[in-house]
């Protein structure tokens, strides 16, 4: 499974973009997604992370993963894990609505507000996104797929 981040507006605290889901037919809207800000240096907990493709695995041990068992116990197999991400640790796809609710992850929502200098980017509808998504991608790995993540930036 090949997914895309399509990042289009960056401001003072946030990004926006879009997430699909690359087949043979094209590109799949999957959601909106939301992370924090480009920076030239990373700032632990304010910068999201570079350019590029990456591997997404399950992880099964944390604070995430015992809080999303208790709250998605019908559909949730593990966190959503984005991996080998220089200088970034425990990236996942999880839900939330502000800049305030990630650490360099990617938050995932069915609606988006503008994001400008005046206001920081707004995602809503995250739980309803991630219900939504989580399944299939869980499934894909759950079956030994390699499932990937790809950044790419339009917001420059």
């Amino acid at each position: 499974m090949r997914l895309e981040v399509l990042r289009f507006s960056s401001q003072v605290d946030s990004t926006h973009g879009a997430l699909f889901e690359v087949t043979e037919l094209g590109k799949e809207f999957l959601c909106y997604t939301l992370e924090d800000e480009a920076r030239a240096f990373k700032v632990k907990g304010e910068t999201r992370i570079p350019e590029g493709i990456y591997e997404i695995k399950l992880r099964k041990k944390g604070g995430f993963h015992s809080r999303y068992s208790k709250r998605y116990r019908d559909i949730h197999r593990g966190m959503l894990h984005i991996t080998d991400v220089p200088n970034f640790e425990f990236i996942l796809i999880h839900t939330g609505n502000t800049d305030e609710h990630t650490d360099g992850c990617l938050i995932v929502g069915d609606s988006q507000e503008n994001n400008s200098v005046v206001t920081d980017g707004f995602v809503g509808k995250s739980r309803i996104a991630y219900k939504r998504i989580y399944p299939r991608i869980a499934k894909a790995l759950e079956n030994d797929e390699e499932v990937t993540i790809q950044y790419i930036d339009y917001d420059k």
